[in-house]
């Protein structure tokens, strides 16, 4: 019998998708984290998948949107992180984008901070070990190209 204090399973799931926004500036690999809207904490940009959009043509739109972030974003997910919200659960596939353009405009600049910063301090500072993961695994790739 469940206890009392259990709290009830998700029964929503939500599509989203995200961007590990990368750059290679002198043969180091920088990562770009942003504050979420509420808390401040940081994450990656991400978002709903919208309806007749790919999981990737979405996570390029959010890397916009949420960090004025531009670049070419790979079609195939790194991999896929979990959290729950709304009730739900939001499935979150995780791509990767080399950054071209970073405009110091762009939709949700009076929302959100953003910071480039190396892949171990990102790992450290997002929050789903998932998440974590994906990014460790970026550096792992990096590495044995350099």
């Amino acid at each position: 019998m469940a206890s009392g204090n259990a709290r009830p399973k998700p029964t929503r799931t939500f599509a989203q998708s995200g961007v590990i926004a990368c750059r290679n500036k002198s043969g180091k690999l920088r990562i770009l984290l942003i504050t979420s809207r509420r808390s401040k904490r940081w994450v990656i940009p991400k978002g709903m998948v919208a309806k007749d959009t790919t999981a990737d043509e979405s996570a390029a739109k959010e890397a916009w949107e949420e960090a004025g972030a531009r670049g070419d974003v790979s079609p195939v997910a790194l991999g896929a992180y979990t959290y729950e919200k709304w009730g739900g659960v939001c499935h979150v596939e995780v791509f990767s984008m080399n950054v071209e353009e970073l405009a110091d405009t762009w939709p949700e600049d009076h929302f959100r901070t953003r910071e480039w910063v190396d892949p171990r301090t990102a790992i450290k500072r997002v929050r789903e070990p998932e998440l974590r993961d994906i990014i460790a695994g970026i550096v792992t790739s990096h590495e044995a190209k350099t």
